[in-house]
């Protein structure tokens, strides 16, 4: 990639090709910027820049020590915008998260203190150290981007992005995520163990830096800013569409509901989210409309933490990632 910073503000001028290639441009710049501190994980880094370009919140599990909030922090470093982050534990209070009252002496008045959600790309870390009651206070800044806060409703900045990452709930120490709230992030990204060259690459690089075990973002340039990030959503949010891949996108959410071994199945904000993760996917390699392999690419992400396996299947051992591998090779895709 070359040093020379992409564009910004991709929609300012030009046709709608030129601004596609523009946005498409920055938003890949924006993949290369986040490997230079995060080796290896070409999914998650995708999917968290799905994510960002289709204007959904990211879930992103997997076990301590594997570069979760490393991905949040380097992405943060990259946005000009405002990044808070919450570290969600058993003692947290759902006001720690919201914001609250607090009374003023010298005024005698009662003032409110804005909380950490008011930014516009969050990190709630290790979100399930926290039970259900601080969880649910998410919910509703995810879903209407606005607080209320003593019978106000106060809007969050633009764009508002949540990247809460969790622990296996097998993990001592958690609670799992209520479905509501599941239901609200529009991908749930898995982070596995590096490969063996990419462990190498990564223990090399820190064991160079004086900061212990710690990898260091501030050589990361800053790319984008608030205004670009929305730009990005509404250039892909203009990507043309075909019908029989809306269709497609739709009976995929829909074969959950009735599938054997699922217990229970995706609802409508799924076939939603597969069409915004399509056409962000479209947008970010470059193309011009979303193709039936962009809906595809994200679907287990965006089904996975959407749908239950059924108990005995879950005694077989099986996963549910299994059985959605099963259901998206035994649905037709459209050729087009």
């Amino acid at each position: 990639m070359s040093e020379q910073t992409p564009e910004p503000n991709p929609a300012a001028t030009g046709n709608p090709a030129s601004q596609r290639q523009r946005a498409s441009q920055l938003a890949q710049a924006l993949r290369d910027e986040l490997h230079k501190a995060v080796i290896g994980q070409d999914e998650v880094i995708d999917g968290v820049l799905v994510a960002l370009i289709g204007g959904g919140h990211v879930l992103v599990e997997g076990v301590p020590g594997l570069g979760k909030t490393l991905l949040v922090r380097a992405l943060a470093r990259c946005f000009a915008g405002e990044f808070s982050r919450i570290q969600f534990t058993p003692d947290l209070m759902p006001s720690d998260v919201t914001g609250h009252a607090v009374y003023d002496l010298q005024s005698e008045q009662f003032k409110l203190r804005k909380g950490p959600v008011f930014t516009n790309l969050l990190l709630a870390d290790e979100i399930n150290r926290a039970p259900a009651k601080t969880q649910a206070a998410l919910l509703e800044v995810m879903q209407e981007r606005q607080v209320t806060l003593e019978g106000r409703a106060l809007p969050v900045p633009q764009p508002f992005l949540v990247m809460a990452t969790q622990n296996p709930i097998e993990q001592e120490g958690t609670y799992p995520l209520p479905e509501a709230e599941l239901d609200r992030f529009m991908l749930m990204l898995r982070m596995d163990y590096p490969q063996a060259d990419e462990e190498l690459a990564l223990v090399r690089q820190v064991t160079r830096s004086a900061r212990a075990d710690m990898l260091d973002v501030s050589a990361l340039r800053q790319l984008i800013q608030a205004k670009d990030v929305l730009a990005l959503q509404k250039i892909a949010s203009d990507l043309p569409l075909d019908e029989q891949v809306l269709d497609y996108a739709v009976r995929l959410a829909r074969a959950t509901r009735d599938w054997p071994g699922l217990a229970l199945g995706a609802g409508p904000r799924a076939s939603i989210a597969l069409v915004r993760g399509g056409r962000a996917r479209a947008l970010l390699r470059g193309g011009e409309f979303v193709t039936p392999d962009d809906i595809k690419s994200c679907a287990l992400s965006v089904l996975r933490h959407r749908v239950r396996l059924s108990p005995e299947l879950d005694i077989e051992g099986l996963s549910v990632d299994q059985v959605l591998r099963q259901l998206l090779d035994q649905i037709a895709a459209p050729r087009l």
